[in-house]
């Protein structure tokens, strides 16, 4: 990998370069910096520039601020800013409000900082004469309808009233702190926009290639996140569909999705836009037939093998993700007109031991979707169940997401060829004897997701639970609570942490029953009066069930392990997932 220049400089070096012309991609996310963040930057520069509010006790040769860095790389001849661009475009703010305060100056030092700050800002022609209309920094922020204003500010030096933009509340915050600080001490501003210009560094880091800029960004940064895979995208379909003279009708396309995403995805790693590109990438994918284990980044992947980035070529792209992004909305807000049977299977799956299954759903789903969107609720059941019971008993016999890979990416490649087609996974199908062996020796930690997938499983198997709301949290309970093993003595203290004696319930009963006999958790389960207050009974049928009988000692945990692995056996012969 080539490295990259990195230089400390200046702001004067950085600017006055004559090869400095600074873009700020469509891609980067508006300006944002407020005044609180304007007061803390001015704040820094005086107490830094007038130490102590005595210039004479700064010295030039030495005293240094860092400001920190700003990462580009070049395209076209312009540096385009992938780290930096908030910072930057302050700079460029308080320097243009700085040389509308020396205009009118006549003195050898207000000229020469006039003519420095005009390097900063504009292009020089030949004969070193500024071109007030050719600017040192551009931005194309998709989405940003406020950027002409800031172009405006810096070609002008006015920020009207009517210009409501951030960019014109920060202009008119440094003219303010500007003229407050000529009228406590008229000398004071020369030496700060003069030791800003020649003492405030900031760490240049240019990048042969936006991917090597984008990874030196993740590392540096510390301030906020990257810039996501989806900003990058975001700007391929903004050129597409400028081009189609439809940008403003995208932008707010895009804002929607971005909001619907953002109310259904929390993703661990990147943002809920990159989680919606995910899901596609899994139904492209198998568009293409590809059915490796082995799976390329996001970006590398949208990218294409000529660089090009052909899947945002044509809307096609953007109506397929619109779609799928309304799609998992109706799943997460539980929408009736899935009926009560698919939302239950759904219930279990979120509950799955990893989120492979939200990618062949979704494969599914786009696969299977008519004109309007809709599609054939029986066979979206079927499809359903076959992969709830099937990604339990693998993920049981082989844990990790990677694992499941292999059987889940052949089987989305066969979705794609045939219209509502269920699963078969006929080249992994179970072994009855693995099956049990594992289930009997597998060690149902509280932590491991797939403790609490069965849990719900098997809750869910009951005809009478009702479907729960998917805010509700529910947590695994000790039905035979451990510190009564040690009080009241169990023969086999592993028979504790047994599958057969954990139950989900509510996450607000399990606090109040954690401890105690279940002659007394009984009560909480049912919701009675204790301790002057009283609760809503559990929602779950088989807790209630549970309350029935006198007692739940060694054998109800035996009894309920088998009753657990039974069922399920029973349910993956159902289903022909058994060798």
């Amino acid at each position: 990998m080539s490295k990259p220049n990195v230089h400390q400089k200046t702001i004067l070096n950085l600017l006055s370069d004559a090869k400095a012309d600074f873009l700020i991609p469509d891609y980067q996310r508006p300006y944002a910096w407020n005044q609180d963040q304007c007061q803390t930057l001015w704040d820094d520069l005086v107490n830094f520039t007038i130490p102590g509010g005595n210039h004479e006790k700064f010295d030039s040769k030495k005293d240094e601020y860092f400001l920190g860095s700003i990462v580009a790389f070049q395209e076209n001849e312009k540096h385009e800013i992938i780290d930096g661009q908030q910072r930057l475009t302050t700079f460029m703010l308080i320097l243009r409000a700085f040389h509308k305060d020396f205009e009118n100056r006549q003195d050898n030092n207000g000229i020469n900082i006039r003519q420095n700050i005009e390097k900063c800002i504009w292009k020089y022609d030949e004969f070193e004469n500024p071109l007030k209309d050719e600017l040192k920094i551009t931005s194309e922020v998709a989405g940003d309808d406020d950027k002409d204003e800031f172009l405006s500010i810096l070609k002008n030096g006015n920020a009207p009233k009517e210009y409501k933009s951030q960019y014109a509340e920060n202009f008119r915050f440094f003219e303010n702190k500007i003229q407050e600080m000529r009228n406590y001490n008229s000398a004071n501003n020369q030496y700060i926009v003069t030791r800003l210009l020649k003492n405030c560094a900031v760490l240049f880091v240019e990048a042969e290639t936006q991917d090597s800029a984008l990874r030196i960004f993740s590392t540096l940064n510390d301030r906020g996140l990257p810039l996501a895979d989806a900003d990058i995208f975001k700007s391929k379909f903004y050129k597409l569909y400028s081009d189609k003279n439809q940008k403003n009708d995208f932008i707010e396309d895009w804002k929607k999705l971005e909001a619907v995403t953002d109310e259904i995805f929390h993703p661990s790693q990147g943002t809920p836009m990159d989680e919606l590109f995910t899901k596609y990438m899994y139904f492209l994918r198998a568009k293409n037939g590809t059915t490796g284990s082995t799976t390329e980044s996001l970006r590398n992947f949208f990218r294409g093998e000529k660089q090009d980035f052909p899947y945002f070529k044509n809307e096609k792209a953007m109506d397929d993700l619109s779609d799928l992004a309304i799609f998992w909305k109706k799943i997460y807000s539980q929408n009736e007109s899935f009926g009560d049977e698919i939302l239950r299977k759904l219930f279990i799956l979120r509950y799955s031991p990893n989120t492979m299954w939200e990618n062949i759903v979704s494969v599914w789903f786009l696969q299977n979707r008519d004109s309007n969107d809709e599609i054939d609720l029986g066979a979206f059941s079927h499809f359903l169940s076959k992969i709830t019971n099937f990604i339990l008993g693998y993920s049981l016999i082989n844990p990790g997401v990677n694992q499941l890979r292999t059987p889940i990416f052949k089987e989305m490649s066969e979705i794609v060829k045939n219209t509502n087609f269920t699963p078969t996974f006929e080249n992994h199908l179970l072994d009855e004897n693995s099956l049990r062996t594992t289930f009997d020796n597998f060690d149902f930690n509280n932590m491991k997701n797939i403790t609490k997938s069965f849990l719900v499983w098997f809750a869910f198997s009951n005809e009478n639970q009702q479907l729960l709301s998917l805010k509700e949290p529910l947590q695994i309970e000790h039905i035979f609570a451990k510190k009564r093993a040690e009080i009241n003595g169990i023969s086999d203290k592993n028979l504790i942490e047994s599958i057969g004696n954990k139950i989900i319930l509510e996450s607000s009963i399990n606090i109040k029953a954690s401890d105690f006999e279940f002659d007394v958790k009984k009560d909480f389960y049912l919701g009675k009066k204790r301790r002057g207050s009283s609760k809503e009974p559990s929602r779950i049928a088989e807790i209630i069930e549970l309350t029935n009988l006198d007692k739940f000692d060694e054998n109800e945990i035996i009894e309920r392990k088998s009753q657990i692995i039974d069922n399920f056996i029973k349910k993956l012969k159902s289903e022909n997932l058994l060798k």
